[in-house]
């Protein structure tokens, strides 16, 4: 018995042992976890811009991608259609016939012109020998002046006549030219308003050649934002097909609204288009209204003034991540939003958390 208790009472020993142990050890790790904690991460905060978005009214217009030379083509002479080589969507390329009308009637038209030649060549030929038959009568004091007179006006009036038969000979000539549809330049076939045998008359459109060598954005916007659109503003673009934004620059506004929809038609052109830009493609364009210059303020979160006393201030963000308070004139508070002085375009500020913060602490911008 007394060496079961022994051995009882050295088992007790050794667990009291333990937990003194354990009782030393816990002021360390006490201590390692302070030290762990101090090392924490700099605070994520909210910011914004100032001046980026404020001031300025921000409008996204739903646009196409347009050619910027776009060309309604039609016959010269009017005819049926015997053949149409295109449809829409062709690339043709210049000189290409596009389409072939028929030549009868325009062939007899020219025929009538060299008739034509022909009879005023045989009256100017007439007219010249009776003009040279009676100035030697006159000569020879055969006849008087004034028949002399009457003979030399026949003759000029049968060289005008002849001289009109030429040119209108060879406009028919011209015309016959005319009955094959040629490109002018390179590009697209957007539209077909004319089919194998229909009856054209001169001048009517029958299709439309877009060139490809320069495309561009077309849009509408309306008259109270016409203003936020002069030619030569950039715009930002974004193409629902294509990945990444290109930049585009105001090139033309349409000087007269639409009848109907009341918006002035804008042409963006691109520079240095995306890869895939293609015709008829769908592009977003994002315009920035004219940014409210530095005395008529920015407009700033309500949660981005800190103020503790009576001046209101906002923690700025330096370019070595932290932040300062700056003292700023609040006016004009609308819903969540004030407008304040004090602040330049462009200079970074916390909108949210502003109370947990400290003057140089180092923040993350989320």
């Amino acid at each position: 018995m007394n060496k079961r208790k022994k051995r009882f009472l050295g088992g007790q020993n050794l667990r009291a042992l333990f937990c003194l142990l354990m009782i030393l050890c816990l002021p360390l790790a006490a201590g390692c976890g302070s030290e762990q904690a101090v090392e924490q991460k700099a605070p994520l905060v909210k910011s914004m811009t100032v001046g980026a978005t404020d001031g300025a009214s921000s409008d996204t217009y739903a646009g196409t991608v347009r050619g910027r030379y776009e060309t309604n083509l039609s016959f010269q002479v009017g005819g049926q259609i015997l053949a149409r080589n295109v449809n829409v969507g062709d690339r043709v390329s210049a000189g290409d016939v596009l389409m072939v009308i028929d030549a009868k009637d325009v062939a007899q038209k020219a025929n009538q012109g060299d008739a034509a030649v022909a009879s005023a060549k045989a009256q100017l030929n007439l007219a010249q020998s009776n003009l040279a038959r009676y100035s030697e009568l006159y000569n020879e004091a055969a006849v008087p002046a004034a028949v002399l007179d009457q003979y030399q006006t026949q003759y000029d009036a049968a060289f005008a006549a002849y001289q009109n038969a030429l040119a209108e000979a060879a406009q028919g000539h011209n015309a016959l030219g005319y009955t094959n549809l040629t490109a002018g330049a390179d590009g697209v076939i957007s539209a077909m308003s004319a089919e194998e045998g229909q009856v054209v008359a001169a001048g009517q459109t029958v299709a439309t050649l877009v060139q490809t060598g320069e495309l561009e954005i077309e849009i509408n916007v309306p008259e109270n934002h016409l203003a936020d659109v002069p030619v030569g503003r950039e715009v930002a673009i974004d193409f629902w097909a294509l990945s990444g934004q290109a930049v585009g620059t105001v090139r033309e506004v349409a000087p007269m609204a639409d009848s109907a929809a009341r918006t002035y038609k804008v042409r963006i052109s691109v520079p240095n288009p995306p890869d895939g830009m293609e015709l008829g493609m769908t592009a977003s364009v994002h315009v920035t209204g004219a940014v409210a210059a530095n005395d008529e303020g920015y407009l700033v979160p309500l949660a981005a003034i800190y103020q503790t006393g009576g001046t209101p201030e906002v923690w700025v963000v330096s370019d070595d991540g932290t932040v300062a308070l700056r003292p700023v004139t609040v006016e004009q508070f609308d819903d969540n939003q004030v407008r304040v002085h004090g602040v330049a375009a462009g200079t970074t500020i916390v909108t949210a958390g502003v109370h947990t913060l400290r003057e140089g602490q180092e923040v993350r911008l989320k």
